[in-house]
This record gives structure tokens, C-alpha cells and sequence, in this order.
């Protein structure tokens, strides 16, 4: 409890804190809690169902922490251009069932891009793509 107050601490003042905090608390503990949720609620003079609709929509944050991340596969169009729905085709169905997908990491440059976790990956081919799902089951 003291790690969260020290996280909202670090943002008092600050305008706009809410997300900041939060994905402080999700990188902090792997998770923003419901503890968390009310903590950041009260500090923020939000109502918990405020905090919580924010939590539930950006799928960067978990109310659970997740021992196998999934695989978020960015398909924007830098990306697309970079050829990531070949590498998405050149896996067997099973796999491609473990994708998740993002738009956009900002790896235009460097694309096809995934993250896992809190984990960029760019550059991709098949066989690094594979084996990212691969390590996260």
C-alpha cells in the first residue's frame, strides 16, 4: 500500500493524473486492484466507477495480473505495409488464435511490431512471431 501512495504521490498536482497513475500501479504491481481502484478513486476525488470504466476500457490495464500476456500484434497500416498479415497467414490456425491486436506501437519504422507484456518486439518474421507465442503459453 505504501509502493500505490507513493505512485500517487508522484503525480499530485499534476493535471490529468489519472492515467499516468495507472499505468504506474500496472507496471508497479502487474495489476490495478481493486485496492488500487479505491485508493487512486479517493486521492483523485473520483467515484470508484470512474476509475473502474477506465481500467475496464484501455486494454493496457488488469484488474488481474496475467502470468501469460498475450501477444499483441500491431496491424496499422505502417505495419500492414510491412507485411504483418503474411506473417499472420504464414502461422498454422492454432497460433493465430493466441494473437491479440493493437494499432499502432510506434514502430513504423521498424514494424511488423507486438508487444507482450510490457515488451516491445519489432522486426518480426515468422519464426520471431511464432516463437513469441510459443514462450507465452
Amino acid at each position: 500500500m505504501e509502493r500505490l501512495d507513493d505512485i500517487i504521490a508522484a503525480h499530485e498536482g499534476r493535471e490529468g493524473p489519472l492515467l499516468p497513475i495507472l499505468h504506474d500501479v500496472q507496471a508497479t504491481f502487474g495489476q490495478v486492484s481493486e485496492e488500487a481502484i479505491r485508493a487512486i478513486a479517493l486521492a483523485l476525488n473520483l467515484t470508484r466507477a470512474e476509475v473502474h470504466g477506465v481500467v475496464s476500457f484501455y486494454h493496457d490495464f488488469s484488474e488481474t495480473p496475467d502470468p501469460h500476456p498475450p501477444v499483441r500484434l500491431c496491424r496499422a497500416e505502417a505495419c500492414q505495409a510491412r507485411g504483418v498479415e503474411a506473417l499472420v497467414a504464414s502461422l498454422d490456425p492454432a497460433t493465430r488464435g493466441k494473437l491479440g491486436t493493437v494499432y499502432c506501437l510506434g514502430l513504423c519504422s521498424v514494424g511488423p511490431g507486438a508487444i507482450v507484456g510490457d515488451t516491445v518486439h519489432a522486426r518480426l518474421d515468422a519464426d520471431a512471431l511464432a516463437a513469441l507465442v510459443e514462450q507465452t503459453k
